[in-house]
């Protein structure tokens, strides 16, 4: 149902090479570069995530309550894609674990302009 989902950004150049490097632990890449922005995914029909900079010219702000949730395969990958967010500047939200019965698997951090994402499996649903 989702195609895209978009984060505002002040600092494209800066936004650019947090999300490389991110996206690169979950197989995504680059699949176009504009003035304004930039969007990462495996393939141009699947969803995608996008980091711009706001259209009406005004400063990119975080959204309350909104947050992005990056699907992957197992926990290690959890792991991994949680604590790279925190080695390229990322600040910790909720470390990676188990939450509510253990079939939910996450970590939460906020990018460098303060945007909430996560990283999520679901371990026995791979089962």
């Amino acid at each position: 149902m989702i195609g895209y989902a978009t984060l505002g950004t002040n600092d494209l150049p800066r936004a650019a090479a947090f999300y490389d490097a991110l996206l690169a632990e979950v197989g995504a890449k680059r699949l176009w570069t504009a003035d304004r922005g930039i969007a990462w995914g495996v393939s141009m029909d699947k969803p995608s995530l996008a980091v711009m900079k706001p259209y009406d010219g005004q400063a990119a702000t975080p959204g309350n309550g909104s947050m992005i949730g990056l699907v992957v395969l197992e926990p290690q990958a959890v792991n991994a894609v949680h604590a790279k967010a925190l080695a390229l500047g990322g600040t910790d939200e909720g470390p990676a674990g188990p939450r509510g019965d253990g079939s939910f698997y996450c970590g939460y951090f906020r990018d460098l302009d303060g945007n909430k994402l996560n990283v999520f499996c679901m371990p026995s649903a791979a089962g």
